[in-house]
């Protein structure tokens, strides 16, 4: 999905409750040391308490990993059982044997007899359940005479509830007035506030692999307005907001993004209440809207698999010798009214008057018109980078710019995407019957876009594109000298020298001080891919991929073909 799109080396507001993840508000230290502390009591009850997705959960994960050596902790997750079940259930956590019909006082002497051996043995039990506020009256009481068993000096079962803010009610009635007063330690866990939330995002997407700011301090402040604090929402809403950024190709998550995904996971137009005429209403357009997209993304998907991976041919478009055209119009959308003019190419008269009687039939733009077939595509990118591609010769076009020292990079994206590469690149165009073709964008500057058409290079707005253009491109890189097809290549001493020789330019060019310059170049080489991929806001994996490589001969100005200027780069 959006994870390598953004440099994510995993789904960073999953919301499992992944430990690691766990970021430590005040309250979340507080709730975890009130956690730490009762394990080290006499037994009887821990009580957390807490509004559903504050990360009650993730807290008690990140106790059991950070525990005392010494305590053995068994985690009930499904509280809704009678008595009975739940001392059987108790039992299989503790990994007691019991007879498959025992009756509740068989289970409680084996419980006890358990524990007494764990006592001799130095060992602490600890019994944890989660969503607690689901368990019945006469079920807390079975575990309150659990916690009856005891030696002489302590009692030998600590138990910790986690459960929403009624737990705390169930536990003041009358009738359960024996086990309230046996909790030794209780906590309420609140939602983060405002001031934390930028931090709480920072640490997730650090964790996830990347540094830097990926939410725009709007987008924070409207999720904060969105989620009220709550985590479990705060990861609902932003994993939602990644994901609508990625379809946009945009590298920031903007308020709107956060608006669109507030709806999208509270399905309505924000997370408080609703009035009453507003409930029980369809977004009948929306899911229809969502439903085609689902469809063209798998449909997309598969068609450029097979046309990229070349295991089918595509059929060719046989278009007629035209002109040069040096400026286009505005391309016209499939079905739109006759007024609004498709591109006019100028066309030998008998081609011409066969494209005039299609237009009478169907006066909608037609890409097959308009836009060059695949292989044309691929002769046309070779050839900005001096290259002679023949797809006859060589079907498979990515296996032919290995061959040529060249890497072949598909991605999505949008405008910023391109301009950030800095290659010339072929974008998949396709009408709005599903109509597909693809022009080649030699030069970008600002909205002025050149690319080549059938009839040759012309100069369009890049808005003029965009209806027709759905964030797929692919353009070639410089393939470093050690991946090269030569016996010498591919070896981990060439990889060291071609990666240490530039690392020395950089580190000359983006080094803080000599002290800092001179300390890179001590690096290793994967320490030192890593320094550059944080500096350019890369995965850091310390692996020079092709990313990382059309950045480093961007940086370093190399003599390759550049989408900002067209001409080849100066050396240096």
């Amino acid at each position: 999905m959006y994870y390598d799109f953004f440099g994510f080396r995993e789904p960073p507001f999953s919301i499992a409750p992944d430990p690691r993840y766990l970021y430590l508000s005040e309250r979340h230290k507080e709730a975890l040391a009130h956690l730490m502390y009762g394990v080290q009591g006499q037994g009887g009850f821990i009580v957390i308490t807490g509004e559903v997705g504050t990360g009650k959960t993730t807290v008690s994960r990140c106790f059991i990993e950070n525990a005392p050596a010494h305590v053995d902790i068994a985690l009930i997750l499904n509280p809704r059982l009678s008595a009975r079940e739940l001392l059987s259930a108790i039992c299989d956590e503790l990994e007691i044997a019991h007879p498959a019909g025992a009756t509740i006082k068989q289970m409680v002497d084996l419980i006890n007899r358990d524990l007494l051996k764990a006592h001799g043995a130095g060992r602490h039990k600890v019994l944890m359940i989660d969503e607690a506020q689901n368990l019945s009256a006469d079920v807390l009481e079975q575990l309150r005479l659990l916690t009856n068993l005891e030696t002489a000096e302590k009692k030998l079962l600590q138990i910790v509830l986690l459960g929403q803010p009624e737990l705390q009610q169930i536990l003041a009635l009358p009738k359960l007035r024996q086990l309230n007063q046996r909790v030794t330690a209780r906590y309420h866990l609140d939602a983060i506030n405002r001031s934390e939330l930028p931090a709480y995002l920072s640490y997730r997407l650090g964790v996830a692999g990347m540094r830097g700011d990926v939410f725009s301090p709007a987008a924070v402040r409207k999720l904060y307005r969105s989620s009220n604090g709550i985590p479990r929402l705060i990861n609902l809403i932003s994993d939602r907001a990644l994901l609508g950024a990625y379809a946009e190709g945009e590298h920031e998550v903007t308020s709107g993004h956060i608006a669109k995904a507030a709806k999208e996971v509270s399905g309505s137009n924000n997370l408080g209440p609703k009035s009453s005429g507003a409930r029980g209403k369809l977004d009948v357009p929306g899911m229809l809207v969502l439903a085609a997209s689902f469809l063209l993304a798998i449909v997309s998907t598969f068609w450029v698999y097979q046309q990229w991976t070349g295991s089918k041919t595509v059929a060719e478009v046989n278009a007629a010798p035209v002109e040069h055209v040096s400026t286009i119009g505005t391309i016209q959308r499939e079905n739109e009214p006759k007024e609004q003019k498709p591109l006019a190419v100028p066309q030998p008269e008998s081609q011409a008057q066969g494209l005039e009687n299609d237009r009478a039939e169907s006066p909608a733009f037609s890409l097959q018109e308009q836009a060059l077939n695949l292989p044309d595509a691929f002769r046309e990118l070779f050839g900005l980078w001096g290259v002679e591609y023949n797809s006859q010769e060589s079907p498979i076009a990515c296996d032919f710019a290995r061959a040529s020292g060249l890497g072949c990079l598909e991605r999505q994206g949008n405008r910023s995407s391109l301009a950030f590469l800095d290659r010339p690149a072929m974008l998949m165009l396709q009408s709005a019957n599903g109509k597909r073709g693809y022009v080649v964008l030699r030069h970008l500057e600002g909205d002025v876009a050149e690319i080549v058409l059938p009839a040759g290079p012309v100069r369009v707005s890049f808005a003029s594109l965009e209806p027709f253009w759905f964030g797929e491109y692919r353009v070639l890189w410089q393939r470093p000298d050690y991946t090269s097809n030569s016996p010498q290549a591919n070896d981990a001493a060439s990889e060291e020298l071609w990666i240490g020789a530039r690392m020395m330019e950089l580190a000359d060019a983006h080094g803080d001080s000599n002290a800092d310059n001179a300390r890179i170049k001590r690096l290793s080489a994967e320490e030192q891919v890593r320094w550059y991929q944080s500096l350019r806001g890369l995965t850091e994996d310390g692996i020079a991929g092709a990313m990382t490589v059309i950045q480093i001969n961007n940086d370093l100005n190399a003599d390759v073909p550049r989408l900002k200027n067209n001409q080849r780069a100066g050396k240096g």
